[in-house]
């Protein structure tokens, strides 16, 4: 019986695309529908396919020197049709190399030599460093032809020195306190649209990697424990009794657990006595994989059930310097992140089985990490931990190509946050990105949102990627209604999760998960430019009440909300969703049934950009 009702679902939606405008499509994604790899119902096609890779990590690090020292086995498996001839790699360590491009300042102080690449086998035999191509963050490779369905194995030995300062997120944070990220050679994307993912990493745009299994065996000195991506394997071994206890308490207890206090710390008993503890790791079908470590960071842990069906607990951490007094709360702002997510938007059980928040220099996400800095006041605290715990679901759950899309993670995130920081506290009012967004409209740097993210411009590079986008989703929410947009969401998420959608499955996938064309939208928001600006243009008095009028002075759908003053002092209030404008109308009226007199109306609310706002506000004589 689903199958059928999915089968007219996606009918009704492929009937109404042939009477309805058409999204703009490019050449490589009518290619990929031809292939049969994705399919125009919004699912993975019958062909698709994406390659993936075991990672076994071994790294050695000295927080005094900050030299890191890693040797990496990758076993590649190639799914796709294509016989390989050469291998890209990502080095993302040497945006900090001298001469290497980048978009993000980075002190003199801190450029050196990037990853210095000392061995590498390839299938168990030596391979010429020479033949290894360096150019910036990106580095390739021939080999011999890789067929499909078959592997390849590397063993790569290399070394690089951990930035101090400059801090694009990762680094030192202290003398006793570092989070690393991209810590490892790691082999890029091969997909379905454009072959090798070449774009450079220059600090600005951020990832796309392929889901992967990760073993990791991390060695620090003595007193510096170790958060990370994945599973800790072997906690008994590398803590304490009593840390130990405490921290497996946390994963039991609905309670905030102090696995690691000021007096644990003061008497240098959190890891085991050795001189060197090995923290090993495991992370199954993750896109990447990050790691923090201190010697001086409380550690406030509880967890809760994400999942009432099989009772499945996730733990959440907050990770932090004493001295930062607004991190006590985070534990709080976390858990109750990753509780709304669960069981409220997007109302799905948060993924992983932990969710660390540490106290570095960034705002930065990755699998069940954040590295997210302090800051001045409570609702920045609150915004900033949800918004980058959001994140676990785009781009991580869903594996989106941030270095084209941005747009696909960052509006997704941007909307959790407005929606799920007032849950947080019910006075929170997050207009993030509003002003900005109707400042900038239809001025030069307003580009479409499908504009790839490294070819946008000034603001353009902040509204694309985040408010933007975010407005979209939300509007759609508001147009389709909450049980129905949960429903067309969990649509894409299930067709889509572990895999790389691209925009179009997205679009197509939210028509047939809530059986709606909403092309028409996706169309003028996604791929027009075009000014925010809504006026109203009259108030004419009816038989029945009043009809106001309301003109569009651009092409963009805008929810419209009126407060209405009446002579007697009362108010009203009156929303109409974006469907007002579906027909392509520029002018709308809402007629208003009262037998009172109105005095004034007023157009407006937090969440819908105007870029001129005098012409919201008609007062009647």
């Amino acid at each position: 019986m689903k199958w059928n009702k999915l089968f007219y679902a996606i009918a009704f939606v492929a009937l109404t695309l042939t009477t309805q405008a058409q999204l703009s499509i490019g050449p490589e994604f009518e290619q990929a529908y031809q292939k049969g790899t994705r399919d125009k119902s919004g699912a993975p096609g019958k062909n698709y396919w994406q390659n993936t890779a075991n990672y076994d990590l071994k790294i050695d690090f000295n927080p005094a020197t900050r030299l890191l020292k890693g040797e990496v086995e990758i076993v590649y498996t190639n799914n796709s049709p294509d016989v390989l001839n050469e291998i890209w790699f990502k080095l993302y360590p040497n945006l900090y190399k001298k001469g290497a491009p980048r978009k993000s300042k980075i002190s003199e102080s801190d450029l050196g030599d990037g990853v210095q690449i000392t061995k590498v086998l390839m299938n168990g035999k030596d391979k010429e460093l020479g033949s290894l191509v360096i150019d910036g963050t990106n580095m390739h490779t021939a080999i011999p032809a890789l067929q499909p369905g078959k592997s390849l194995k590397f063993k790569i030995s290399y070394h690089y020195i951990l930035n101090k300062g400059s801090h694009v997120r990762t680094g030192q944070v202290d003398e006793g306190a570092h989070f690393i990220a991209y810590s490892f050679p790691r082999i890029a994307v091969y997909d379905d649209i454009d072959g090798w993912n070449k774009f450079p990493y220059t600090g600005s745009e951020e990832f796309y990697n392929d889901f992967c299994n990760f073993k990791v065996a991390i060695t620090v000195p003595q007193n510096y424990a170790v958060w990370a991506t994945g599973d800790l394997l072997n906690a008994k071994e590398v803590f304490t009794k009593n840390v130990f206890e405490k921290y497996s308490l946390a994963h039991q207890t609905d309670g905030v657990i102090d696995v690691i206090d000021s007096i644990t710390l003061a008497q240098n008993k959190v890891t085991s006595s050795k001189p060197f503890n090995t923290f090993k790791f495991e992370a199954k079908n993750v896109v990447d994989f990050a790691f923090a470590t201190s010697n001086h960071y409380l550690w406030k842990s509880t967890s809760l059930v994400v999942d009432p069906n099989t009772k499945r607990r996730t733990r959440v951490d907050a990770v932090f310097n004493a001295q930062h007094k607004d991190y006590y709360e985070v534990i709080d702002f976390a858990r109750k992140t990753v509780h709304a997510m669960s069981y409220t938007f997007p109302k799905w059980p948060f993924p992983y089985s932990h969710e660390t928040v540490f106290d570095g220099l960034d705002q930065m996400e990755y699998p069940m990490m954040v590295n997210d800095n302090p800051v001045d006041n409570r609702v920045d605290a609150i915004t900033l931990t949800d918004h980058e715990i959001f994140h676990t679901m785009f781009p991580f759950y869903m594996g989106i190509n941030e270095t084209k899309y941005g747009w696909m993670d960052e509006g997704w995130a941007t909307i959790g946050e407005w929606l799920i920081s007032p849950m947080i506290d019910s006075t929170i009012v997050d207009e993030y990105g509003i002003s900005a967004t109707a400042m900038s409209s239809g001025s030069k740097d307003d580009t479409p949102i499908m504009t790839l993210t490294p070819d946008l411009k000034g603001s353009g590079g902040f509204t694309n990627s985040y408010p933007k986008p975010g407005l979209g989703y939300l509007y759609i929410k508001d147009y389709l209604g909450d049980e129905l947009f949960t429903k067309a969401l969990h649509h894409y998420i299930k067709s889509w999760n572990g895999k790389h959608p691209m925009p179009y499955d997205f679009f197509y996938s939210m028509n047939v998960g809530s059986g709606k064309n909403l092309d028409w939208f996706w169309k003028r928001w996604f791929f027009e430019g075009g000014v925010l600006d809504l006026a109203i243009k009259s108030v004419n008095k009816t038989a029945e009440g009043y009809a106001i009028e309301i003109e569009n002075k651009g092409t963009k759908p805008l929810p419209i909300d009126l407060a209405l003053t009446y002579e007697d002092g009362s108010t009203e209030k009156i929303h109409h969703t974006i469907g007002v404008w579906e027909s392509g109308n520029t002018i709308y009226t809402s007629n208003v049934k009262s037998g009172k007199k109105l005095k004034k109306v007023v157009m407006g609310s937090s969440h819908v950009p105007d870029k001129n706002k005098k012409d919201n506000v008609y007062e009647l004589n």
